[in-house]
């Protein structure tokens, strides 16, 4: 039986430890993983008082949701490549009164994951603080591992990234530095290695719908923006996958797809509680958001399962 530690700390050295990489460079037919985002145990009660700050003091509904989101998941057939949660796994920052028991409690949910399943980690603001600093980042990197790394599976190459640093590094700008140079390594790599495709998770969008739209909390600031979109586009990026907007949205950028994903937690606009199926073809990346209750009953459509179907 792996170790607690084995299955939330499988990001270290900037890889990831559950695949062989190894074994995961050539392309062998299509595969799905699944996304969630936020499901931010804390937010529900703060949100309905009306206290973001200190409002955070039961969290029963969210653990009743990560369950639900756990139970689908361990429930279908063929069981996906792994379940990747982009950010904002709990809501009291670092340094707040409920946050350990947050994590805790998170972390009792998420264990009973099938172990077939990997869990990957993809930190939030509210999991290393709105204005990151060297020690926030070190403690959530000794509960859900590296803040940002790569990996290979099916000759498709995963990057997570940490957005925090890209919305706010004041405090701590040796560490974006040392992220922007490791994704320049990291995309060049994935160039000599010919990847089918490359996919990247961050929690926040690099923007909601429109490239050029106004920076706000939910997206990049813009010069930011327009860099790391430059950067994706000439890397051959198709897609990144993100949370934090608690809303569905999207759109795109030179053929790059942003995926704006809502939340397993609280809800701010008029989705449903739910998860993302990401499907992985030789040609394309297909994905459709479910609500937790349709997952669960009715698991995948018949649409994706063809397509997990083909022979390439």
């Amino acid at each position: 039986m792996a170790s607690e530690r084995d299955v939330f700390v499988r990001a270290q050295g900037r890889t990831l430890t559950a695949f062989r990489q190894d074994d995961e460079y050539q392309w062998k037919g299509p595969f799905y993983f699944i996304q969630g985002a936020d499901p931010q145990f804390g937010l529900m009660k703060a949100w309905a008082v009306g206290d973001t700050n200190n409002g955070d003091d039961e969290w029963g509904e969210e653990i009743k949701l990560a369950e639900q989101a756990v139970q689908a998941i361990n429930k279908l057939n063929p069981k996906p490549k792994f379940f990747v949660l982009c950010g904002d796994l709990i809501h009291g920052m670092p340094g707040t009164q409920w946050r350990k028991d947050q994590e805790r409690d998170l972390k009792n949910v998420l264990k009973d994951t099938h172990q077939d399943i990997p869990l990957i980690f993809v930190s939030g603001n509210h999991d290393i603080g709105n204005s990151p600093t060297r020690e926030t980042i070190e403690h959530y990197c000794s509960n859900w591992g590296d803040d940002y790394f790569s990996f290979w599976v099916g000759g498709v190459f995963f990057l997570v990234l940490n957005s925090q640093l890209y919305f706010d590094s004041s405090k701590c700008p040796e560490l974006k530095q040392a992220q922007d140079a490791w994704l320049s390594e990291q995309l060049a790599t994935a160039e000599q290695q010919k990847c089918k495709h490359i996919i990247v998770f961050q929690h926040i969008p690099l923007f909601l719908r429109k490239p050029d739209e106004d920076h706000d909390y939910f997206n990049l600031e813009k010069s930011v923006r327009q860099e790391l979109m430059e950067k994706f586009h000439k890397a051959g990026v198709k897609a990144v996958f993100s949370g934090h907007y608690h809303r569905n949205a999207g759109g795109s950028y030179k053929g790059l797809e942003m995926v704006v994903s809502s939340a397993i937690g609280c809800q701010l606009g008029e989705d449903t509680h739910g998860l993302r199926v990401v499907v992985v073809t030789d040609k394309k990346i297909a994905h459709r958001y479910y609500s937790l209750d349709e997952l669960s009953s009715q698991g995948i459509e018949q649409e994706l399962l063809a397509m997990l179907a083909e022979h390439n």
